[in-house]
Parts: C-alpha cells; structure tokens; sequence
C-alpha cells in the first residue's frame, strides 16, 4: 500500500501542500496529475522514501517498489546488459560469487568440498530467485523498448538522452516490483515503445502510480485519479477521460453552489443595511448578522493559469535559409546520418519524424555546428540568427540561480522589466522569479528553459522535442505561438500536435538520410480556415 497521511510540505517558507491524505491500495493503477509546480514529483519523493513530509507521514508498506525518475541514474560503464543485472543485486552476487568458485576450484585443495556445497546452495538460493528467468525478461522489456541486440554491449554513456531515459524505465520494468512509482515514462518515447509501455503498464498486476501529460496514455493504463492542486490532492474513480468530465461537472456544481450562496447573503445583508436603524427590527437585525458571520462560505472554483506568450523572429533572412547538402556522421562505427540532404528556405516550418535513434538530433547538432559532418556541407543564409532548443535543456539549467538570474544570462542586455515581463507570461510572477532553480519541479525547469530561449533574438527556430515536461495548457499555448511565428521553424518530434498543426513540410528520419514525405498546405491569412493536408 502506498499512504500520504496528513501531509505539508514546505519550501523556503512557502507550503507547496497542506493536509494531504490519500491511500492507494494494493493493486490500484492511479494516475497522479495536475500543473506544473503543484508537487506532483515531490509526492512521489515522499511515497518512495526519497524525500520526507514537513510534517505528516507518508510512503509505502509490504513489498518492493520500483521508482522512475525524472532524471536518468546509471553507471555510465556500465555495458546495457550489465545495468540491467543491476536491477536484480542478489541474483547479480550469486553469478558473481558462482564465478568466483569456478575460478577457486581447481586449486582449492582441502577447500573443494566446501566450494562445491557453497555452490549448491547458491544455485538453490539462484533458482529460488528466479535468477533463470532474468536473461529472457531483460530481452522482452529492451525489445518491447525499441532497443537493438547490437545495444546489448554498448556502454550507458554512449547512448543519447532519450535513450538514457529508456535505460532507467528498463530498469524498473524489468524487476517486476510490487509497487510502481512512474514519473513522466513516456518523454522520450516514440508512438511504437509508447504502445508497448501502455500494453506492459496494462498488464502488471502490482500498484501502479503514474506521472504524465499524456491523456490518451492514461485512459489505457489508468482507473483512478489524485488530482493534485490548490485544493490539495482530490480523488476521482475511473480513467482520465471519465476525469475530465467529472472534474467539469464539480467546478460547474461548485461555481452554481458559490453563485447561490452568495446571492442568499446579498439578500440577508440588504436586509440588514435597511432596518439596521429600526427600532422594532433590531432583534431580528442582530440574529442575521450574527447567523451570516458564521457562514462558512463556498470559494469560486478557481482556474488553472497557463502560459500564454508569443514568439517573435528578429530581422529578415534570405529566402534560403538553411542548406544540409549529402551530410553524413558517425559515432564510432555506427553511421547515424547517411547521405542527408535537407533545404530549409524562409518561412517553412519542417517537423522531422522518425523513431529515436533515426538521427532528428544529431542532424540538429550537426546543422547548428556542435558536431562536424564526417562528409557533406552545412550552409546558413548569411542574416539567419539561429536558436537551438535542445531536448534537455531543462538540465543545463544552473541550480545555484535564482529563476530571474538564469533568463537574464540568455538575455543579451534586456532590462529586467523585460525579462520579468517575459518569465509572468511563463508564470514566474512576483518573488516567483527569485526561487532557486533547485528547488523548481521538471515542469517548471522547462518554462524556465523556454523562457530563457524565447528570450534570445533570433530569426530561425531549432527545436528537439521542445513539448516534454511541459503540462497541457502549456503546450497547448507552445504550439500555438509556434504556429503564429512569423520566422522560420525546424522541429523535431514525437508530438503530434505540433505535427498536425504547424508543419508545412514534414521530413522523415529513415536510414540515415532524410526523406521529404510530406508537404502541406495551409492558409497563413489572419483569418486561415481549418488546414488541409495532402500527400
């Protein structure tokens, strides 16, 4: 069981939650949601030990727990296949002593007899375990991940960050724990290991609680909501579509209840002011006014804030702004980009597609100069001022700097008005903008991440997966400034809103080169109709 018992928390000062109560029982699947900031990820510091209430308990009983974090852990030395044992520490000291003994016997002498009967204990103990069993699950769940046999022998530190991320969610499946904690599993993820992570999630019979953004995921493995929020943590039974129609139909009961209340009191206070002074009326005066101050009164539903800013290119670029000409890159052995060939001319907003590891990334790096092309050419228009929005900016985020600290080192002499002005359209307001960026949740280092790229003057946008770990309002409001600038755009990403909404061009990642698969036409007028697409 995993229990929250009267719960606060505090920052600096600030109480992110009061009074928070809820069990999850054995064997329930609960989604855990709410806007960036609300706590989401330090409840499941608490519940998996990691962090400890300001006051009130919280945590878990009766079996193991699994916890997937944010941020990616492992030995970088570590081959796959040996973080995966990793997974599993006494069965990996069985092997390990197992081959110790082998190595032992030959010339143990006197000593044999107690080496073969430690072995067999050993075994037994193996068996017992299911130390048999752990090969052919490390290959199910890796497989099921979109990950190479080739992989296998390949040290952590050579695999990329959405790839790292997949590595530690690896490594929870693959333990099999009796209860799960998931934060935000599916960033990173491509539409194919989505699918198999929602299927695995369906069919793991422990107690599950999950992190995302992603609704559609949810409503597949998820029959229970804890909304955290103003309110603190508010729970709601069925799925997240059943959710969203169920919280609706409280704020409208709540709004109308607030609505009804506060029209009786009008009507009691109107009768107050008007016999107030009468003589004969001064009982009755006197028991309204003493019945309304002991009115406990019904509070508005209160509306969530989103982010809601634009996007602004600076100074006119020429028509082509951007040339990969047969560009091809390798790390090591492995050729990533093969022969890759891409135009990118004024205005366009391209969107590459493809599944992780097809190359998005690296050809980003390599068009923005952080990496040289072993063979090929990369030309930019001589007045194109290019931003890159890699898909980890988030961690480059300094932790010793306060909120306003960090944009403003982006922001190339703004007065801090402007980057004020900036960070409340991110929903950094007032002393907001002084918290330390260790202190933020994942959501919120991202709005500070895009706060401080959005800062910069530049006329030409490179995005990587710029959506993960922003909440829904968000980037709902993301795609929208994406979609009004007036620059010019190349994206790469897993996000279909943005592909269905913004792209005039959608290139495919596909064996290493690049192939335009799709143009679309869209009406750029201040009054565009619905956009139509075609092959």
């Amino acid at each position: 069981m995993l229990f929250a018992q009267n719960v606060t928390k505090s920052f600096g000062g600030f109480d992110l939650f009061t009074g928070v109560s809820f069990n999850v029982a054995d064997g329930e699947r609960v989604a855990l949601v709410g806007p960036n900031g609300a706590g989401k990820t330090t409840l499941l510091r608490m519940l998996a030990g990691e962090d400890l209430p300001t006051s009130g308990h919280a945590g878990h009983r009766n079996g193991s727990l699994g916890y997937l974090k944010q941020e990616a852990g492992f030995d970088p030395e570590n081959t796959l296949e040996q973080e995966m044992w990793v997974a599993f520490p006494e069965q990996l000291a069985i092997t390990r002593r197992l081959s110790a003994i082998e190595a032992e016997l030959p010339d143990a002498g006197e000593r044999a007899t107690a080496l073969v009967a430690e072995s067999v204990d050993l075994y037994e103990r193996f068996a017992m375990l299911d130390g048999h069993e752990v090969e052919s699950r490390v290959d199910r769940v890796l497989s099921g991940l979109s990950f190479k046999k080739t992989d296998r022998t390949k040290r952590c530190r050579t695999f990329s960050g959405g790839w790292r991320m997949r590595i530690s969610l690896a490594k929870v499946l693959v333990r099999r724990p009796d209860h799960m904690l998931l934060d935000e599993p599916t960033n990173h993820l491509d539409a194919k290991a989505r699918d198999w992570l929602a299927r695995e999630l369906h069919n793991y019979l422990g107690t599950l609680v999950i992190v995302t953004h992603d609704g559609d995921f949810l409503d597949r493995v998820a029959d229970r909501v804890l909304e955290v929020g103003s309110s603190g943590v508010v729970s709601y039974t069925g799925n997240y579509s059943k959710y969203v129609v169920e919280k609706e139909k409280r704020r409208l009961a709540q709004e109308q209840a607030a609505a009804r209340q506060e029209r009786q009191l009008a009507s009691q206070q109107v009768f107050i002011d008007r016999f107030r002074a009468k003589a004969t009326k001064a009982t009755q005066v006197k028991s309204r006014e003493k019945a309304l101050a002991k009115v406990v009164r019904i509070a508005p539903p209160r509306r969530e804030s989103a982010a809601k800013f634009s996007i602004r290119s600076y100074g006119r670029v020429e028509q082509r702004v951007l040339t990969l000409d047969s560009v091809s890159f390798a790390f090591g052995e492995e050729l990533v980009l093969m022969d890759a060939s891409l135009t990118l001319e004024r205005g366009q907003k391209v969107v590459l597609v493809g599944p992780n590891g097809s190359g998005k990334s690296t050809l980003l790096h390599v068009a923005m100069g952080q990496m040289d092309p072993l063979e090929g050419a990369v030309l930019w228009a001589e007045r194109a001022r290019p931003g890159y929005y890699e898909q980890h900016q988030d961690e480059a985020l300094d932790p010793r700097l306060t909120v306003l600290q960090e944009v403003q080192a982006a922001a190339a002499g703004a007065t801090e008005q402007r980057v004020r002005t900036v960070l409340g359209e991110f929903l950094f307001k007032g002393d907001d903008v002084f918290k330390p960026i260790s202190v933020l949740s994942g959501g919120e280092r991202s709005r500070v991440a895009l706060a401080k790229f959005l800062i910069q003057e530049t006329n030409v946008l490179l995005l990587d997966e710029p959506t993960n770990h922003l909440d829904k309002a968000t980037r709902e409001s993301l795609v929208r400034a994406l979609d009004r600038y007036d620059g010019t755009i190349l994206c790469a990403t897993h996000d279909t809103a943005i592909l269905e909404t913004i792209a005039t061009h959608v290139y495919e990642m596909r064996d290493g080169a690049c192939v335009n698969t799709r143009i679309v036409e869209r009406d750029t007028s201040a009054k565009a109709q619905p956009k139509k697409r075609k092959k």
